[in-house]
């Protein structure tokens, strides 16, 4: 289960819409994440990085995209339980051929 989130989805969004929307008004780059980060008592960090995942997954910058990552990671969980299950089955039949094998006392 992920650990819960500080800021909610909502306001993620909004301040990251703020950010793109203050960069169009202004020409420019800089100084846009940290006011809309005071405006909103968001730490600029955590901001940062929302802004640069919205990049990634509009295209405007390259990476890993949030759709994406949720893929692998929904991958790697099934991967994780195929070996937890493969791992399983692998002693169950070394005891089985054990249990059927004559030679072998009981």
């Amino acid at each position: 289960m992920p650990a819960p989130r500080k800021y909610p989805q909502e306001l993620r969004d909004r301040a990251v819409k703020m950010v793109f929307d203050l960069r169009e008004e202004t020409g420019g780059k800089t100084g846009a994440i940290a006011r809309v980060a005071d405006r909103l008592g968001v730490h600029r960090e955590a901001l940062r990085s929302w802004v640069r995942q919205a990049d990634v997954d509009e295209g405007k910058r390259p990476g890993t995209t949030s759709s994406d990552a949720q893929w692998i990671a929904e991958l790697e969980r099934e991967n994780r339980e195929l070996r937890r299950a493969n791992e399983i089955l692998k002693v169950a039949s070394a005891f089985f051929a054990r249990e059927l094998d004559p030679r072998l006392p009981r």
